[in-house]
């Protein structure tokens, strides 16, 4: 009888070593290989080496202008916010991984979307791993779904039982719930593992594709925040989206990181209520509801997420630091732009800040990373430091450079429109964004065109 082989897995990034190692030589990790044994499988094994759909039809080369596309390139559910992030709608036969926070409402999000589906005659499959039947049953009838007439649930954690399933049933969507859940029978190594993430993966990657299923799976995520599993899990699927927010909170976001058919920078909001995740049509109003009107440290931006504009409230709270190095931290900011903006501001604007700690906020809880937030972020700390606070009225928009210069920022018509839908009376925004546009009535657009000048016009006593 041969030895068993056995080899060494990262559990991180999927690297195989034949002999055990305490730091992973591909990502750096440490006491992540974990040993597998290595059985040889036969080469003979239902065409699981090449695509071929439940029909036993195979892919073949053909010309690109004679491929049959969809006729229905899109279809949509009821959540706008959810095909806004995906880019529109659900592209079919794409494979889509929905990753977040355990009871964050990932499980939540998709039995609505099921629902919905079922309800537009889509047949969906509902597998899920994690919870029983009854548990499914109970959770439909809470969102209101439970009556859907093309609503499959199958609570199973065999990938071949999955497939003969979805072979026998021919839905239009599954959701696998969740894919650390799932296991290959040929692999030899545990439920969760590198090679059976993979291996699953695979699999229903070639059932989508092959079979013109879309299928949704939902991830689990480390103690980093960061999607579990081989970093080739996301660059197996079509679109990676992220679930966020604080479980002390009602509020979640819905963030595109990858998106084939789409843009990576859509974001959705929805509101955790007692009957499910019900969708936030203007966002705006949420991040600024609870805005102090004479605070010191606090400006409003219009941010750009896709193709929504966001009106956020950045806030900065600047004070004399205790210890020899002054501390800078940020939530829901880059810190080293943070870093950046205070040398600036430094340099360019006469402000002390070297013996300053600061901390910066982005309220609301949204993640905002684009140039276009950067006066914003200045006027904060500016104010901050001097004490002095802006208008309630007033938004800024603008990238500053090096030099103290506010320079253009894109798509400068539908920021405007967004503050004067919300009632602001005045923006800063770069001069050279005035061009080649007319700003509405009602609002007063000021285009500034040094820092210097910027802080004289938002930090004047009132």
């Amino acid at each position: 009888m041969a030895k068993a082989k056995t080899q060494y897995v990262c559990q991180n990034c999927g690297y195989i070593s034949p002999k055990y190692l305490g730091r992973c030589p591909n990502c750096g990790k440490w006491n992540t290989l974990i040993e597998q044994s290595v059985q040889s499988s036969p080469k003979t094994h239902d065409n699981r080496s090449s695509r071929v759909n439940f029909r036993g039809v195979k892919t073949e080369p053909e010309l690109i202008s004679k491929v049959d596309t969809h006729k229905e390139p899109r279809f949509k559910t009821d959540s706008e916010e959810f095909n806004r992030v995906l880019g529109g709608g659900i592209v079919p036969a794409s494979l889509i991984l929905i990753g977040g926070d355990p009871g964050i409402g990932k499980s939540t999000l998709l039995m609505q979307i099921s629902g919905q589906l079922s309800h537009h005659h889509k047949k969906v499959l509902y597998v899920s791993g994690e919870e029983s039947a009854n548990q499914i049953k109970m959770r439909a009838d809470r969102l209101g779904v439970a009556d859907s007439s093309d609503l499959y649930v199958y609570p199973e954690t065999d990938m071949e039982s999955i497939r003969n399933a979805i072979e026998k049933l021919n839905p239009d969507v599954v959701v696998i719930d969740s894919v650390q859940t799932i296991q290959e029978p040929d692999i030899q190594s545990s439920i969760g593992s590198v090679s059976q993430v993979r291996g699953v993966t695979s699999d229903l990657m070639n059932i989508a594709k092959t079979n013109g299923i879309t299928v949704f799976l939902v991830g689990h995520v480390t103690k980093g925040g960061t999607l579990a599993g081989p970093k080739t899990l996301e660059h197996m699927v079509d679109t990676v989206l992220y679930f966020e927010g604080d479980l002390h909170h009602s509020y979640r976001i819905l963030r595109a990181v990858k998106n084939r058919f789409g843009s990576t920078n859509e974001l959705g909001v929805f509101e955790m209520i007692e009957s499910g995740l019900h969708e936030v049509k203007n966002p705006s109003e949420i991040f600024l509801e609870e805005r102090l009107k004479n605070a010191t440290g606090s400006s409003i931006v219009v941010s750009m997420e896709g193709t929504r504009p966001i009106l956020v409230e950045i806030q900065a709270l600047i004070t004399p630091s205790i210890f020899g190095n002054a501390q800078r931290t940020a939530t829901g900011l880059d810190r080293n732009r943070v870093s950046l903006i205070m040398a600036v501001l430094e340099k360019r604007a006469g402000l002390m800040l070297q013996n300053q700690d600061a901390y910066l906020k982005a309220a609301g809880g949204v993640k905002l990373n684009e140039p276009a937030i950067d006066l914003a972020m200045a006027i904060s700390i500016a104010s901050s430091y001097r004490d002095v606070g802006t208008s309630p009225t007033e938004c800024y928009v603008g990238e500053v450079g090096l030099t103290g210069e506010i320079r253009r920022v894109t798509r400068i018509e539908q920021r405007v429109d967004e503050a004067h839908k919300l009632g602001f009376k005045r923006v800063l925004v770069p001069k050279n964004n005035l061009q080649g546009w007319t700003a509405p009535e009602g609002i007063n657009v000021v285009g500034v065109s040094t820092l210097s000048e910027a802080l004289h016009l938002a930090l004047r006593k009132k």
